[in-house]
This record gives C-alpha cells, sequence and structure tokens, in this order.
C-alpha cells in the first residue's frame, strides 16, 4: 500500500488502534493528521495535531484540515459494560454521543475537503458485540449497532462523490481502553478462550484492516461492515 501524498485524519489517534495506525500509515508516507484529546510521545515528529473533545465544540477542524482530505478514521469508542437494569439514561446518551454523534459531526466537519480530494475513503470502528448478542453490552452495543446504520446509510449517500464508507467490527483487542477486561492472567486467558483462534486481538491486526479500507487497493468496496474479531462473531467451535 502507498500512502505518498495522502492526507488522512485520524480522530481518536493517541493510542490503541489509532496510535497502531498513525504509525502504519506514517511508515507508508501519508500525510498525517491527528485530532484527539491528548497527544502522544509515540508519534513520529512531523505529525500533526488538534487538540479536541468530540463531545465539545469541533469548530476547529475546518480550519486544520489540508484542502483535500483523502481518508478518515474516526477511533474513538467507549466500553461501558453493565447489567441492563444498572445502566442510566446517560449511560446510553453518554456511549451514543461519544461513538455515533461524534462520528457523525466530525465527518460533517470534513466532507468538502473529502470531496476535493477526488477519491477518498472514511473509516468507522463498531464491534463484534453490534451483532453478536452479550451479556453486559446494551448500552455500547446499541451505539455501535448505530454506527453501522450511520455507515451504510452514507455510503449510499456519498457513492455519487466518490467517498466510500466501511466499518471495522472487532472483538476484545488489547488496548488501554480494554485496559480492566485484561488486567490479569487469569482475565486474559478467559478473554482468549472465548474466541475460537484462542488469543484477544493487538491493534496492530485492526489497524492493517484500516488501512487496506483507505487505500486504492480497496476502491471498490463501500457500505461494508467487516468482522476482525478472532471468529467470535461466526463460529461455535464448542
Amino acid at each position: 500500500m502507498n500512502f505518498q501524498g495522502k492526507n488522512i485524519l485520524v480522530v481518536g489517534g493517541s493510542s490503541g488502534i489509532g496510535l497502531s495506525l498513525v504509525k502504519m500509515l506514517h511508515q507508508q508516507d501519508a500525510n498525517i493528521y491527528v485530532a484527539s484529546r491528548s497527544a502522544s510521545e509515540d508519534w513520529p515528529a512531523d505529525i500533526q495535531y488538534l487538540q479536541c473533545d468530540v463531545t465539545g465544540n469541533l469548530d476547529r477542524i475546518v480550519d486544520f484540515l489540508p484542502t483535500e482530505l483523502h481518508g478518515l478514521v474516526y477511533s474513538v469508542g467507549s466500553i461501558n459494560l453493565k447489567p441492563f437494569n444498572r445502566l442510566t439514561e446517560d449511560d446510553f446518551l453518554n456511549d451514543y454521543r461519544i461513538n455515533v454523534l461524534g462520528a457523525a459531526r466530525i465527518i460533517q466537519q470534513a466532507v468538502k475537503q473529502l470531496r476535493n480530494a477526488g477519491v477518498a475513503s472514511i473509516v468507522l470502528i463498531s464491534s463484534v458485540a453490534a451483532k453478536t448478542g452479550m451479556p453486559y453490552h446494551a448500552s455500547i452495543a446499541a451505539a455501535k449497532a448505530a454506527v453501522e446504520g450511520l455507515a451504510v446509510s452514507l455510503a449510499a449517500e456519498f457513492a455519487a462523490l466518490q467517498i466510500r464508507v466501511n466499518v471495522v467490527a472487532p472483538s476484545l483487542t488489547d488496548t488501554p481502553l480494554a485496559h480492566n477486561l485484561l488486567s490479569s492472567a487469569e482475565k486474559r486467558e478467559a478473554s482468549a478462550k472465548r474466541h475460537p483462534l484462542g488469543k484477544v486481538g493487538q491493534p496492530e491486526d485492526i489497524s492493517k484492516l484500516i488501512a487496506f479500507l483507505l487505500s486504492e487497493e480497496s476502491s471498490w468496496m463501500t457500505g461494508q461492515v467487516i468482522g476482525i474479531d478472532g471468529g467470535l462473531g461466526k463460529l461455535k467451535t464448542n
């Protein structure tokens, strides 16, 4: 994959999957713009950075972006696992604001720059839980299912503009966001055993797929939700 001269916005690129993607795209000579709440000491020196919170004011995004934007990745999410009877209205609203409204608002700010590129790609991140019933996932699964609905609708609307929209739907991945779920050897082993391939995901597993969806190699793909979940979403092995 060759990203030389391509301008890519990664929202939430300071840790986990987003950070892995930033490093990968930088190695492929992309011009990378990162919007996130905090910076990362692990970024290459020439990353363009805008401090922002996706639930707050996003007006500065327009001036931050280059005239042409070839790719946009929304790598912001939440893990909010509770029994259904303990979920509050604020839990549902917060997960929706972070995962769905944040993505929608960022895309609205960047549509002009995406159109200017002539051909562009948007990648959103869902979860295996959006389509695979899991206990204690009601709020986040509802939000991620909305992300998938948003993406396929935008894929249809943006097709005439040559802006592709796709989704990756990971299972549990070893990122700071999932720290509490993988904080001991026992938890890691139990999580790994739930997946048919016997392991949890690594950020690079997901970022490689995202990079493919941003690249010209996937130029005939849009409106797709692609599971990358160690088989958890489709296979029953015991």
